[in-house]
């Protein structure tokens, strides 16, 4: 028992030699450890960090080509709009210029059918005074013939007075 007693108070002894020794060793392991934890613990944060970063100016790049996209579909857009609003007043004025030939020709047109009724309207006086000349004309040898019948029938009317005077 006398050994078992001294061997307990020797590894007691030993131990309490080499605790402190043991407990500084685990100590800086653990140090150490806490250290190289800390650094890849930065490292993933400087990883993380770069990342977002890249991220972040890919970001900044698309919307900076998103908005580049969008200012030439603007751009498009109104060259698009200026077309059509060219195209829309050329057509305004071809049919204008329509329209405007349309009343040309209507005004022409209206002149032709003025001068062809004046026209018309001469040779209609005319025909009424040839007809009224051969209406005076007819008038005239109706009143020939009837003056003529007169001084035949007054010829006649004193042959029989005188037919009636030798007679009687």
């Amino acid at each position: 028992m006398k050994n078992l007693f001294f061997s307990t108070l020797a590894l007691t002894a030993a131990t309490l030699t080499f605790a402190p020794v043991a407990s500084a060793a685990v100590d800086d392991v653990q140090a150490t450890r806490l250290e190289f934890l800390n650094s890849q613990t930065k490292a993933v944060d400087d990883v993380q960090t770069t990342r977002l970063e890249f991220l972040n100016n890919q970001t900044k790049t698309v919307s900076n080509i998103q908005k580049t996209r969008l200012e030439h579909l603007n751009t498009q857009t109104k060259a698009v709009d200026d077309v059509q609003a060219a195209r829309l007043e050329f057509l305004n004025n071809q049919t204008k210029a329509v329209g405007d030939i349309q009343k040309t020709r209507l005004e022409h047109l209206n002149a032709q059918t003025k001068a062809v009724e004046n026209v018309q309207a001469a040779r209609i006086e005319f025909l009424n005074n040839q007809t009224k000349s051969v209406g005076n004309v007819q008038a005239t040898r109706l009143e020939f013939l009837n003056s003529q019948t007169k001084a035949v029938d007054d010829v006649q009317a004193e042959r029989l007075a005188n037919l009636d005077a030798q007679t009687k």
